[in-house]
């Protein structure tokens, strides 16, 4: 299916749901545990290490894995770097440096899929304008999750993450940049399966969200112009501008009582709440 097709979302049963938990907890356990871990002096490639034999560890399979010519676990984006940055022994972090980590996982051919951004070092390390950035972005993606809803257009999605951006950047005086080359997906069976869900407004009806939908939403967004360039690692992504960059992502199952963050470790209930949105666990 094509970003703007109108082909009718597929949703999941409540027992393919609740399989899709087990996978998501995995993936948020991990990140979880990175995030504890992320520290000066670090190798990327240490980290990959870490997510690798955690997820093994707990039964299940690295799904970047499976990705045709990707070997890592993660995907580790420095500064710049927008989106999948190659785990290296030579990429060493350094205090204050923005660093986005994508992970992802299956467990019994169900798949999780999530992203978080973080300073090394701590937020007293990070530049004011970085910590603006990330937090905006993890805003946006919440505002993305809560608008979700059964029976209503994909696309308010986008619309939601813009706007959240939008009003994130006139608090401090500044417009980001929402990367649209890459973009949210269904997730399921497959790590990237249909529909695609952009992060920015997108005119027209688009898919509507059904029962039992499962995607991954993901703003990726810039402090300076979202024009970005493949490096010629051929995977990583960075800003032309050499802007930093932040990135994170949930995957979310969408059902007529409400929303389950697959791979928010309470589901999602503290955020959701706030935003107005219903909670619907599947634990």
């Amino acid at each position: 299916m094509g970003l703007f097709s109108r082909d009718r979302i597929t949703g999941k049963t409540r027992s393919e749901l609740t399989r899709m938990r087990v996978a998501g907890l995995l993936v948020a356990r991990t990140l979880e545990l990175l995030q504890a871990e992320v520290r000066p002096g670090m190798t990327t490639l240490q980290l990959d290490t870490l997510a690798e034999t955690y997820i093994r560890d707990h039964g299940g399979i690295p799904n970047f894995q499976l990705v045709p010519g990707y070997r890592h676990t993660l995907c580790t984006s420095v500064n710049e770097e927008i989106v999948h940055g190659i785990p290296s022994a030579s990429r060493v972090l350094l205090e204050g440096d923005l660093l986005s980590v994508d992970c992802g996982a299956q467990v019994e051919g169900w798949n999780g899929d999530a992203a978080f951004t973080v300073v090394v070092g701590g937020r007293e390390a990070g530049r004011p304008e970085d910590l603006a950035l990330s937090e905006a972005t993890e805003e946006s993606l919440w505002a993305g999750i809560a608008a979700l809803r059964v029976g209503h257009s994909l696309y308010d999605v986008g619309a939601a993450v813009e706007d959240a951006l939008t009003a994130a950047g006139e608090r401090v005086g500044r417009e980001y940049g929402i990367v649209e080359d890459y973009v949210g997906h269904g997730i399921g069976t497959s790590m990237h399966m249909d529909p695609q869900v952009p992060n920015y407004r997108v005119s027209g009806r688009g898919p509507k969200v059904v029962e039992g939908t499962t995607i991954c939403i993901e703003p990726m967004v810039t402090l300076g112009d979202q024009d970005n360039r493949v490096l010629d690692d051929e995977w990583t992504v960075v800003t032309r501008d050499g802007s930093r960059a932040a990135h994170w992502e949930h995957a979310v199952a969408v059902t007529s009582a409400g929303l389950c963050v697959l791979t928010a470790l309470d589901g999602g209930a503290g955020r959701l709440g706030a935003l107005g949105a219903t909670y619907a666990p599947l634990d």
